[in-house]
């Protein structure tokens, strides 16, 4: 029994300390990820080079990687904005670079 308390114990600890930082920094990286390739799509998008379906190509794959993990914010639908975006909608390439900046990064267009 009083293993089983201790047991308890360290894994409430666990649970409230290393992994939920680990898991932040991870989701960050994630959330990095996809601000830095959609700022590339839409680089590549406005000087009109070469790599523009790529570019689109890495940001939805970055989205589809949040929307996975449950990262959208608000109910933001990432992945489906990025999609869209991609597409040529513009409204939904707005709600894409909100996402950026709520989660403090800067795609580099507006």
């Amino acid at each position: 029994m009083r293993y089983a308390t201790a047991f308890a114990c360290a894994a409430a600890l666990l649970a409230l300390t290393g992994c939920s930082s680990h898991d932040s920094a991870r989701e960050q990286e994630w959330r990095e990820t996809y601000c830095g390739r959609l700022g590339s799509w839409q680089s590549t998008k406005a000087d009109g080079s070469a790599g523009g379906e790529a570019s689109g190509y890495l940001a939805v794959a970055a989205a589809r990687r949040l929307d996975r993990e449950g990262l959208d914010r608000h109910g933001s639908h990432i992945l489906d904005d990025t999609a869209m975006a991609v597409d040529g909608d513009t409204e939904a390439e707005g709600r894409a670079v909100a996402y950026c900046t709520d989660a403090g990064f800067v795609t580099g267009l507006r």
